[in-house]
């Protein structure tokens, strides 16, 4: 019974969600369009001698900005530029141990040709360096 009343309330909670999510991009769509109608009708003639455009030009210059350059310039991408944040990581930790391994393996003699190598590129002190007891 408790199951059936948890699966009754994700399915209204959906049919609620959906319709109000809808609603959003569409109020979004319209003051972002509006906005960029505006802004592009104020200072493209202006500035650069452009005609002026309409609204639905300015929707479609809105959806290729979001094509192109991948958001609306509010934070760019939301979800996924958080997710990518921390596969970057995830990426950065699985390297950093890598290396770390790779160090520990190293005789005494090949970690100092590694550091002169790295020094001679521009005097990049290595986090390995630090982590070392040589």
């Amino acid at each position: 019974m408790n199951e059936r009343l948890t699966e009754m309330t994700r399915l209204t909670k959906m049919i609620l969600l959906v319709p109000l999510a809808i609603l959003g991009i569409l109020i979004f769509t319209a003051i972002g369009g509006g906005v960029v109608m505006l802004l592009w009708n104020w200072l493209a003639p202006a500035l650069f001698g452009l005609r002026l455009i309409t609204f639905w030009q300015a929707i479609g210059l809105l959806a290729l900005c979001r094509i192109l350059f991948g958001g609306f310039g509010l934070g760019g991408g939301g979800h996924r530029s958080g997710s990518r944040r921390r596969m970057e990581g995830r990426i950065r930790e699985r390297v950093r141990e890598r290396m770390n391994e790779r160090w520990e393996q190293m005789t005494p003699e090949e970690r100092e040709r590694f550091r002169e190598g790295m020094h001679g590129r521009g005097g990049v002190k290595t986090q390995l360096d630090s982590n070392s007891n040589v």
